[in-house]
């Protein structure tokens, strides 16, 4: 699995978020490109402590989801969001595509941190999890739009 602390695949996630336009529609899903963009901030602000969203540690959610955050096991299509982490709202592409690279960066930039702060939901992971994680959801997403 691949690891946004990359350097390389931090450039290739940032490359596919440029190849997407405002008028590109999902290959499945209800957001549209600039909801996606936004959505996929979540976990970056949660891993950088710039958001903290009120997610409850989930027992069965640990037992039988978190490794499948980080494992080389691809998300299915359609996959239901955390209510707290869907976007239904219209946002703003360009505004959106910059914040999302903007905090792509920060956070590959942190590739030498050894301590993060737990996940709300899933609890503690490691920097190569993190790392993973980032790389999965993103890749999921740029997957959707078919970049």
């Amino acid at each position: 699995m691949k690891s946004l602390f990359d350097e390389s695949t931090s450039q290739e996630i940032q490359n596919r978020i440029n190849n997407i336009s405002e008028s590109t529609n999902p290959a499945w899903g209800k957001m549209n490109a600039s909801q996606m963009l936004y959505h996929c901030q979540f976990p970056l602000k949660i891993v950088l402590q710039k958001e903290h969203p009120k997610l409850k540690p989930n027992f069965l959610a640990k037992l039988f989801f978190k490794k499948a955050m980080y494992n080389d096991k691809p998300w299915k299509r359609n996959l239901p969001t955390h209510s707290k982490l869907k976007v239904v709202d219209q946002k703003e592409f360009e505004k959106e595509k910059q914040e999302l690279l903007n905090l792509i960066k920060e956070f590959s930039e942190q590739r030498n941190k050894q301590e993060w702060a737990p996940h709300p939901m899933f609890g503690k992971f490691t920097r190569e999890q993190w790392g993973k994680m980032q790389y999965k959801h993103l890749d999921h997403h740029l997957q959707q739009f078919n970049s």
